[in-house]
């Protein structure tokens, strides 16, 4: 009797809840596909419309030669907006995503109405790729292993080499980044054990800035969409509330 192996069935590019237009739009971290994104996008649903956007590295492959950086994601994510008739809307990055998302705040100001960044990297303390690996490590002790299989699925669809080019882009990345060239509306949010994101990471992202605010959750480490979805989304509702006015 011959076994049929498996395949993997690939991650869509586009997750969308509710009707109409979204007024979030959420961008996978750097590797992650969209389905990491289903629980907060269904309890993020209840509010408004929500969308969750693949793009290369961030979810899709790359074809050799693509441009990996922030700035070039970010062209890629307006169009995104026009064809899901997001306007104005609400950006939601994780991690390495949130340099994008705050990239197209930059190049579209109108469009977005508010930022809610979740972990988002890098320290510029921190670029080298022995301190990012320390601390990787270190937050990775505090994830759940249940995340594994989805983990692998992912990291293997979109290609190691690409995560490897992507992640070298988005650590050369200004970091004092593209915060400084926004105007709206910012929640940053991180797990209690994210050492990829620290507390004063967050604190030195936010100061100076009005209209910005810090939330450390007492759970989690750096998967917060995907290992607590309740208490992340619980974290952005009054945020979110006040910007489309439920």
């Amino acid at each position: 009797m011959l076994l049929r192996r498996r395949v993997p069935v690939a991650p869509p590019a586009v997750l969308r809840r509710g009707e109409g237009p979204p007024r979030f739009v959420a961008v996978p971290g750097l590797g992650l596909s969209v389905d990491g994104w289903r629980a907060p996008a269904t309890l993020l649903a209840a509010l408004a419309p929500d969308a969750v956007v693949a793009l290369p590295a961030y979810g899709l492959p790359a074809r050799s030669g693509t441009a990996l950086d922030p700035g070039a994601s970010a062209d890629r994510l307006i169009p995104w907006l026009d064809e899901l008739g997001a306007d104005p809307v609400v950006l939601i990055g994780h991690s390495s995503s949130a340099q994008v998302v705050c990239e197209v705040a930059r190049r579209v100001p109108a469009r977005v109405d508010g930022l809610v960044l979740v972990g988002p990297t890098t320290d510029d303390r921190d670029r080298t790729w022995p301190r990012l690996a320390a601390r990787w490590l270190r937050t990775a002790a505090h994830e759940r292993l249940g995340q594994i299989p989805l983990l692998a699925r992912d990291y293997t669809h979109a290609g190691l080499v690409t995560f490897a080019l992507a992640m070298d882009a988005s650590r050369k990345h200004p970091s004092a980044w593209p915060l400084g060239g926004t105007t709206c509306p910012v929640l940053l949010i991180r797990g209690h054990q994210d050492h990829l994101s620290p507390a004063d990471w967050l604190d030195r992202l936010a100061e100076g800035r009005p209209h910005t605010h810090v939330v450390t959750l007492p759970v989690g480490g750096h998967m917060l969409p995907i290992t607590h979805p309740n208490e992340l989304v619980d974290a952005m509702l009054p945020f979110l509330r006040e910007i489309v006015g439920n």
